[in-house]
């Protein structure tokens, strides 16, 4: 398994807990920090299982009110990192 901890910018998470199975490709677990705590909860529920391509293929670039980012768009980024520590 490849576990990292991630620092979100520009959202109200403070961290992304990212765990992938060993190979960096499927997502094991999500755990966000701050943030919109229900909504949050529900998106590491609805990807945990799903390939990482699959879920930034649908998150990203996902934007929060007048931000440019999000915490789903920062998911990609935390997934992105994940998969190159898997990777290294």
């Amino acid at each position: 398994m490849v576990a990292i901890d991630f620092t979100p910018r520009g959202v109200c998470s403070k961290n992304i807990h990212v765990e992938l199975d060993d190979a960096g490709e499927t997502i094991e677990r999500i755990e966000f920090t701050g943030g919109c705590n229900g909504n949050l909860k529900a998106i590491s529920k609805l990807v945990a299982g799903q390939p990482v391509e699959h879920v930034t293929q649908i998150l990203r670039g996902n934007t929060c009110g007048p931000r440019k980012t999000s915490c789903a768009d920062q998911l990609c980024c935390a997934l992105d990192a994940a998969q190159a520590e898997a990777r290294a």
